[in-house]
């Protein structure tokens, strides 16, 4: 099933660019519903690079254990000065394990009045259980698109 997100941010494209590359955003646009830690020695990447898989722990609300995934992004660019960020990892621990299929694409575009397109899609198959995590990464989808949101003038 398909998550889709589709935003008009109020920074230009190169500063959400920037943000969607960087792994504090990443958490702060997660929290409180999920709390994500790097389990990689060092921790997080100043930002993502597509040198390879980092592993995170996930915590909903911060207590409930969730797993243990692997982030692993590639970066692409399309027509039309679309920027894409893709991330191919996959649940590899906890509840979240029942996901047989996770593909996450973020991209950025140019916006009419300096501001940016911003696009998040999530694929994801769960087999019979696909509704209920269909319903679940929805929930979390809109929450995170509205922190994108309020976070995207403090990224100029």
């Amino acid at each position: 099933m398909n998550v889709f997100l589709r935003l008009t941010l109020e920074c230009e494209p190169d500063a959400a660019w920037k943000a969607i590359a960087n792994p504090a955003v990443f958490t702060a646009v997660s929290a409180p519903l999920m709390k994500v830690s790097s389990r990689e020695k060092g921790g997080f990447p100043r930002a993502w690079t597509a040198s390879g898989p980092h592993e995170v722990s996930l915590r909903l609300l911060g207590i409930i254990p969730m797993g243990h995934q692997l982030i692993d992004v590639s970066f692409t660019e399309r027509p039309g000065g679309v920027r894409m960020m893709i991330d191919s990892g996959r649940p590899v621990s906890g509840p979240l394990k029942i996901v047989s299929g996770w593909d996450h694409r973020m991209a950025v575009s140019a916006a009419e009045g300096n501001k940016t397109l911003y696009r998040d899609r999530l694929v994801v198959k769960a087999g019979l259980l696909t509704p209920l995590v269909f319903i679940g990464m929805w929930t979390f989808w809109q929450i995170r698109g509205a922190k994108l949101k309020k976070l995207a003038p403090s990224w100029q």
